[in-house]
């Protein structure tokens, strides 16, 4: 009966579908026109939905927003119906190292942590928060750096790891994970390892149910190969994960790095699990990800789409600055700003929920030549509502008929552009199933049955204001093991202790030494930064306990080892104010990195380093004063280097020891 049907209704004629049009949606004319079958005996993978990761300090300064604010931009990311409505959540797993645009603190710093691991950080709360508003989410978490004591990522210690994160998560927060991440993060994995150890281990602490997606690469679904040859991890292995699969950016018209026949055939479930790296700040790019939304599906069968990141929580300035479906970066001020990407998405999101089916023969391009006009459309098995996803690059009739045991009742119409995003348009009333309708170029479309969307709407946040200047933190206004406010780690990771002399709170860097990297050579120290990168002349102090190695305050932050400058004590006493820029010089044509040595340095007589001492960083043009303990120890230019760090953020620095600051504070 089925087969009889979609035979008929393919044999159906121009003449007879524009017969059946509807009055009030008359087409363009001279536009292009496509025609479109919706039937629920179409075949098509499960829909697995839209998510976003957060990681690697993408959201630290948002969990810094006055709670107003931040309940608000919750709301736009994961309230259902309302914004974004992300279906999917993945958190990086940190070792405490520089994981893209900074470093989060680990759950386990030291082997013994993981009898009783440690909630610290954000990304949990981010995860409750999430399941708070939509107890539909699924929640995954994939590592990017580890900790120190980790033999290596594919080990016995690691697949521990991942236990004690989900102990925190069920125990601290009532979290149950869905999935987690059988990988190293665009470092592959080990088929064997997934088999062996890391699914054993977890079935064995009670969390059998939880999935496995692996590997989070770069690569082109080499491991559909492998699994080939190991069916013990092709059994355990639900989900496979690929990066970027237009390419990084993403090029929309890529298409080499598309899921494979082999995988495609293999019937498993697969992800773009990062995709979009851009700003959903302008419509170009909210359109294009749309696009991708799309493309991903009908080009590779991708049922679930992840977007990097999720929202802009970085300082402007650090790496990677803007990227996301939101802004949310100056909680001083409160102000955050909803950019089209959140429409764009809420154009799938709003309109199909994991497990609704898609139905490949209305899946297609507009055009054969281009990926830039599309169309998916999806169904719900359970009443038969359908919801069809229209990219519409140029303006475009497309005709509808609507077969089988699908509902036939009024079609919902929402519209998104470059002028207007996520506005209602009058619904079309179908005539035996069928309507057609002119589409816009460079627009979105939805069109549905179902109902209950909504452009959710919050009151205008505050306006966006620089930094607060003069600042100062004395941190008694935390409990202990907080993350003090609008301070991001860069490496490392800094959190508030008692003073061991009872006079108060102080901020203490924790790590006990370098973990495992994500990326990078190694052998920066751990740092975190404050304040505007538009920062010129200003004083730095800070009280600082050195107890093991060296401390350090500075300004002029530029990047990771290009730290600008700064005042460094170590335990012995010494000092010196060193140039962390980045220097070369040439010979024979070749550029060589050169280390800039201390601009000054000296000993401090009669140190005692058990004991609070102060410094002081006077940045004056390209001069720069010393002191420590209120004693002037150098007044020093710097001009060779100073057209190269003009202006920064202030950061506190530490080797891998338990060092203290307190009373930190700027002022011009």
């Amino acid at each position: 009966m089925k087969k009889t049907n979609a035979i008929a209704l393919a044999s159906l004629s121009a003449a007879v579908l524009t017969a059946l049009t509807p009055l009030h949606a008359a087409t363009a004319e001279g536009a292009p026109e496509t025609r479109i079958v919706l039937d629920d005996a179409d075949s098509g993978r499960v829909f697995e939905g839209i998510g976003a990761i957060s990681q690697g300090g993408s959201s630290r300064n948002f969990f810094d927003y006055p709670e107003n604010q931040k309940t608000e931009i919750l709301d736009y990311l994961f309230t259902p119906k309302f914004g974004a409505n992300l279906q999917h959540l993945k958190v990086g797993l940190s070792g405490g190292e520089n994981d893209t645009d900074g470093s989060e603190p680990t759950h386990a710093f030291t082997r013994d942590e993981l009898t009783n691991p440690v909630p610290r950080g954000y990304e949990f709360w981010l995860m409750a928060e999430a399941r708070k508003r939509n107890p539909r989410i699924l929640l995954d978490c994939l590592p990017w750096s580890y900790p120190g004591w980790i033999s290596s990522p594919f080990s016995q210690d690691s697949a521990d790891w991942y236990v004690a994160f989900l102990d925190v998560a069920r125990k601290h927060y009532g979290l149950k994970m869905d999935w987690v991440a059988a990988a190293w993060n665009e470092h592959g994995t080990d088929l064997n390892w997934i088999a062996k150890t890391l699914r054993p281990t977890l079935d064995a602490h009670g969390y059998a149910d939880v999935k496995l997606q692996a590997p989070d690469n770069n690569g082109s679904w080499q491991i559909f190969d492998d699994l080939a040859r190991n069916p013990e991890a092709d059994k355990v292995l639900q989900a496979v994960g690929y990066h970027y699969p237009s390419e990084w950016g993403p090029q929309l018209e890529m298409e080499a790095k598309h899921a494979t026949e082999k995988a495609i055939a293999s019937g498993k479930s697969l992800w773009s699990s990062e995709e979009f790296t851009y700003s959903g700040k302008t419509w170009e790019m909210a359109m294009l990800l749309a696009q991708v939304y799309n493309k991903n599906y009908i080009r590779s069968r991708i049922t679930k789409t992840e977007v990097w990141c999720m929202l802009s929580g970085i300082y402007p300035g650090v790496v990677w600055s803007g990227t996301g479906l939101m802004e949310a970066h100056s909680p001083w001020s409160g102000f955050y700003d909803v950019y089209p990407a959140v429409w764009t998405t809420a154009h799938t999101t709003q309109f199909a929920e994991p497990g609704w089916r898609y139905m490949d023969k209305a899946c297609a391009k507009i055009a054969t030549n281009t990926w830039a006009g599309s169309y998916v459309a999806l169904r719900n098995p359970e009443n038969g509502d359908w919801s069809l996803i229209v990219c519409a690059d140029k303006p475009t009739n497309i005709q509808v008929q609507v077969a089988g045991k699908l509902a036939k009742g009024d079609v919902h119409v929402w519209k998104s552009n470059g002028k207007i995003q996520f506005i209602e348009e009058k619904p079309l009333r179908p005539t035996n199933g069928s309507f057609t309708v002119s589409l816009e170029g460079n627009s979105i479309y939805t069109l549905s049955t179902t109902t209950g969307q909504k452009k959710g709407a919050h009151p205008a946040p505050p306006p966006a204001a620089a930094f607060p200047l003069p600042y100062k933190d004395d941190f008694e206004s935390y409990a202990a093991g907080a993350i003090a406010k609008y301070t991001a780690d860069m490496k490392g990771s800094f959190e508030t202790a008692k003073r061991k002399d009872g006079k108060g709170m102080c901020l203490k860097q924790i790590s006990p030494k370098e973990g495992i990297l994500w990326g990078g050579a190694g052998g920066d120290l751990p740092h975190t930064i404050f304040g505007d990168h538009n920062w010129t002349d200003y004083t730095i102090q800070a009280d600082v306990l050195v107890t093991a190695g060296k401390a350090a305050i500075g300004g002029r932050y530029w990047c990771g080892e290009q730290r600008g400058v700064g005042l460094v004590l170590q335990q012995d006493g010494t000092w010196w104010i060193e140039a962390s820029v980045e220097a070369v010089e040439v010979v024979d044509g070749k550029e060589n990195k050169l280390k800039v040595p201390p601009l000054a340095t000296g000993k401090i007589n009669g140190f005692i380093p058990a004991t609070w001492h102060h410094l002081t960083l006077v940045l004056k043009g390209d001069e720069l004063t010393a002191s420590i303990d209120g004693k002037e120890v150098a007044r020093v230019r710097y001009e060779k280097f100073y057209a190269a760090h003009k202006s920064g953020r202030a950061y506190l620095m530490s080797g891998y020891d338990p060092n203290c600051f307190d009373n930190v504070s700027v002022k011009p």
